[in-house]
């Protein structure tokens, strides 16, 4: 069962009371906290010594992927007392490794090597009562997340075949890539989906979809290849017209709420543009003329690879404003407070985790609640990045 590149953010543990396992098993994180790596190996050591057939499911090369899948299990089980989160968190989690090939009957091996792992480092804090909370949470999480995907695999593959059809090098090392996948792929504006190639078997990063659902069934996706980026360099240099590649679930949450008439304030980043310009279209094609603005920031003016695609959106569209930033002549977060206000406004971040971040404290400041905040995880977007 490998890791979860797609797994979403958890939010902080309320300040509801906490369970009597919830307490156990945050004294185990806090014991193993400084050999977090040393844990990590062992427990990769334990699954593939003891379930050497369970191999074949990981990449070939376990660099970048190798702490993926414990640190997954470890974010549940630290947040096992916010039961909706957890569950749409590992509902997620679920159905996103069917494209894996993880079947229920991997799961027993997987809290098996956990549980020693955790045995081997907790040297102060584990005992049977430790023991006993971490059975317990692992079957809770476990099974969430066979349900999950046992219901998925009713309606919907473990992943789709998609041919490029188009490869438009935008820059030196970023491209528009389209695809057609091979049978209906239903999504929603402002979600992402993961990405494998044929030249990095089960390796897969995240990449929002750059358009909203199209009447052809074409997906578009904006790619950065960025410094020993396996998938991205393979995707920018490599994959042309008739290539084939896969693609995972449809995820996350930074969509369009349609059932109010606020506006949208829209940041982008570097491709964290793409997602943005398909919240654009999903505003336009159901005809609400709600304002919408977009700050488009770049590095460099080079940087703005898709800018006249957004201007023309503009230009076809009077309730859609987009203003360009580039770093050196002012901040984002500074533009953005500098044309509010927008307490009424719904907003909206993708792009590198450091705007993002930068992008939300000024939005609060501004007065926007948190709940009026969407943005890419920050998890995804580091393990999207290569």
């Amino acid at each position: 069962m490998p890791a979860a590149p797609e797994a979403p953010t958890v939010p902080a543990a309320s300040a509801a009371p906490v369970s009597p396992d919830a307490a156990l098993i945050r004294r185990t994180l806090a014991d193993i906290g400084p050999d977090a790596g040393k844990v990590t190996s062992y427990f990769y050591a334990l699954l593939f010594t003891r379930h050497p057939d369970l191999r074949v499911l990981f990449p070939a090369a376990m660099d970048t992927q190798r702490d993926r899948l414990l640190k997954a299990l470890l974010t549940a089980a630290e947040h096992i007392d916010n039961k909706p989160v957890l569950t749409k968190y590992l509902s997620n989690l679920g159905r996103g490794h069917r494209k894996y090939g993880t079947q229920a009957a991997h799961y027993p091996a997987v809290g098996e090597a956990l549980l020693g792992a955790l045995a081997r480092y907790a040297t102060t804090t584990w005992d049977d009562e430790s023991e006993a909370a971490w059975v317990r949470t692992y079957t809770a999480i476990s099974q969430i997340m066979i349900d999950a995907a046992a219901e998925n695999e009713l309606r919907a593959p473990a992943w789709w075949q998609a041919e490029v059809v188009s490869h438009d090098l935008r820059t030196p090392d970023i491209a528009v890539i389209t695809l057609r996948p091979d049978q209906p792929y239903p999504f929603l504006a402002g979600q992402y989906t993961s990405l494998e190639t044929p030249w990095w078997p089960r390796i897969w990063r995240n990449y929002s979809f750059a358009a909203a659902p199209r009447p052809d069934g074409l997906l578009s996706f904006h790619v950065k290849a960025v410094p020993a980026g396996w998938v991205s360099n393979a995707l920018v240099h490599r994959a042309r017209p008739g290539d084939t590649v896969r693609l995972g679930p449809p995820a996350g949450s930074m969509t369009v709420d349609h059932t109010t008439d606020n506006g949208l304030l829209c940041l982008g980043g570097g491709t964290g543009i793409a997602p943005i310009k398909a919240l654009v279209e999903d505003v336009a094609e159901h005809g609400a003329h709600r304002p919408v603005d977009v700050f488009y920031g770049a590095r460099s003016d080079d940087d703005l690879y898709d800018i006249d695609t957004m201007l023309r959106l503009q230009q076809s569209h009077p309730w859609l404003s987009v203003r360009p930033v580039v770093d050196g002549r002012t901040q984002f977060p500074d533009a953005v407070i500098e044309h509010g206000p927008w307490n009424s406004y719904d907003a909206y971040l993708s792009g590198p985790p450091g705007m993002i971040r930068s992008g939300i404290d000024a939005l609060r400041n501004l007065g926007i609640p948190g709940d009026r905040i969407r943005h890419d995880s920050l998890e995804e977007l580091v393990a999207a990045g290569d």
